[in-house]
């Protein structure tokens, strides 16, 4: 089941109240690149209203020449030029981008005035008579543009209040100044006063820049907002990796240690949370969580933490795991050779191999569960993922108690045993045996066991029909022995499939394949390395 649109992440309770002042990552660098498109929108717009007219009549080109305003015209556009190539291949980092982005603020407003406002006011002594004029005709002398250019700033370059105050009053001033700069170059006749200009700004431009004081302010309140909200106890929300069935899952950074991590946030109803109260729900996530954190499995991925949200969303903090899943890697790459699946399922079994001797069983086994990675100087390693719908066994009672929704067929129906889609109560690990062999036919074959029009189409077949040995549904070497595992593994009666992970473990171990060695492994790793890239990543929430 997936979400129609990305909410933003939930508040959380168990987050700490001191809220860095800077604002959150993802938001610096949404702003970095406004700010780059601003620039180059600047860029083009001024180029096109001072040389657009030249262009359209070439005989008036030896205007440009003598005109003062044609260097500031060329600098301005270099100048929008040269923020938008920082901002794409300069490296700065976002905060020092928008520095300079307040500092383009200013010089980019002075850019504006001096075009609007160089030598256009009234010959000498004929001022007055002007303003008069336009009282008596009822008309004004405008809204300088730079109004436009102050207003847009606070949106485009999120800031503190102090820096986004003195950006906008530096621009506000833009017009006096170069207003007093004309007439002492000549260019506006002495007579002009620069005090009814400096009404005339007060109530434009200046007026403009309180305003954006008051944008500023806003957008920054949403800033620490949203970092607050993406505040999991010591981590920080960075950016959504995946999202599923049951949640979301984000990558998330430590705020004092160097160590990055996967989040996984599970919907409340995923576990039950309208089929029965809170406390109960909680309780119930609980003991999920620590039952997967006191697995100690090397092919299990590593739970650092836990929790519940203010919003009652539940969250999981794992390791991040450099590589790719199961399912992605048969989409990507095709079917797998007999000699490195046997490896790859031989990790499953050890994670699951503990699991059920603590009487858990994992109960959605598949492709999209289970990642190889690389983990230090080992390649091809192997980590189960998504231990969310695990089920623990009551060995007492001779039953299970679930700690995902009760009464509901959990699981993915491609790789689901038949007494699971019957909703048989007593599952045991052999549910789990089934699904391993799920996972092997579709390593080898690049399809599943069964397909139906649709999930209860596939469940029934699953109850109902006999599958076709995987070496007959491809072209690649599958040997006998390893053939005749993965059919055992997908026999209806659990009596007749392996009994034990250790027991899979072993008669795939016993397999005739040729070795999948250390160096076939690093040689795949270093040749796909910029398909699946540097960063790490989780499976999505399954």
């Amino acid at each position: 089941m997936n979400y129609d649109s990305t909410p933003a992440p939930p508040r959380f309770r168990y987050a700490a109240e001191a809220v860095p002042p800077g604002l959150p990552p993802d938001l610096l660098s949404r702003a970095s690149r406004r700010l780059g498109w601003a620039a180059l929108i600047y860029a083009g717009t001024y180029f096109l209203a001072y040389f657009g007219p030249f262009l359209l009549h070439p005989s008036e080109f030896h205007h440009l020449a003598g005109n003062p305003s044609t260097p500031v015209a060329v600098i301005c556009i270099a100048m929008g030029l040269g923020i938008y190539a920082v901002s794409r291949y300069g490296g700065l980092r976002p905060e020092a981008l928008l520095d300079l982005g307040l500092v383009f603020e200013v010089a980019g407003a002075f850019g504006i005035a001096w075009t609007n406002v160089w030598g256009v006011w009234p010959e000498a002594g004929q001022f007055d008579a002007w303003i008069q004029s336009l009282a008596v005709r009822g008309a004004y002398a405008g809204i300088p543009w730079e109004c436009v250019w102050i207003l847009l700033f606070p949106l485009v370059v999120p800031t503190t209040l102090g820096k986004t105050l003195l950006a906008s009053l530096g621009a506000a001033s833009a017009g006096i100044v170069v207003i007093a700069l004309a007439r002492t170059m000549g260019a506006t006749a002495m007579d002009v006063p620069l005090g009814p200009m400096f009404s005339y700004y007060l109530f434009s431009t200046y007026l403009c820049a309180a305003i954006a004081v008051l944008i500023s302010r806003g957008v920054h309140r949403y800033g620490r907002r949203l970092a607050r909200a993406q505040e999991v106890g010591s981590y920080r929300l960075t950016e959504l990796l995946g999202r599923g069935g049951m949640g979301d899952v984000w990558l998330a950074e430590h705020q004092m240690l160097a160590r990055p991590a996967a989040i996984k946030l599970i919907r409340p109803e995923a576990l039950g949370a309208e089929e029965a109260s809170t406390r109960v729900v909680e309780e119930r996530f609980k003991r999920e969580a620590r039952a997967t954190a006191g697995l100690g499995s090397t092919h299990t991925v590593d739970l650092y933490d836990f929790g519940i949200t203010e919003d009652g969303a539940f969250y999981y903090v794992m390791e991040l795991l450099d590589g790719l899943d199961l399912a992605t890697l048969v989409e990507r790459y095709g079917p797998l050779p007999a000699g490195r699946v046997v490896p790859i399922l031989r990790g499953v079994c050890h994670s699951l191999g503990e699991a059920h001797e603590r009487g858990l069983i994992h109960r959605d086994i598949k492709p999209a569960n289970i990642f190889i990675c690389r983990l230090g100087p080992d390649f091809d390693y192997v980590k189960v993922l998504d231990f969310g719908l695990v089920k623990e066994t009551d060995r007492k009672a001779g039953g299970a108690t679930a700690l995902t929704r009760d009464g509901v067929v959990a699981g993915t129906p491609a790789f689901m045993a038949p007494e699971a889609a019957l909703g048989d109560g007593k599952l045991d690990g052999r549910a789990d045996l089934y699904a391993v062999g799920c996972v092997a036919y579709w390593l080898l074959t690049g399809q599943p066991v069964f397909a139906g029009d649709t999930p209860v189409a596939t469940l029934l077949k699953h109850v109902q029909e006999a599958p076709i040995p995987p070496s007959r549904r491809t072209e690649m070497e599958i040997p006998a022995d390893l053939d005749a595992v993965i059919l055992a593994c997908l026999a209806k009666d659990p009596a007749a499939r392996p009994q034990t992970a250790e027991e899979l473990d072993s008669r795939l171990a016993a397999c005739s394949v040729e070795p999948w060695t250390r160096s076939k492994a690093k040689e795949w790793w270093m040749l796909h390395r910029r398909d699946y890239g540097t960063t790490a990543r989780a499976s999505p929430a399954s």
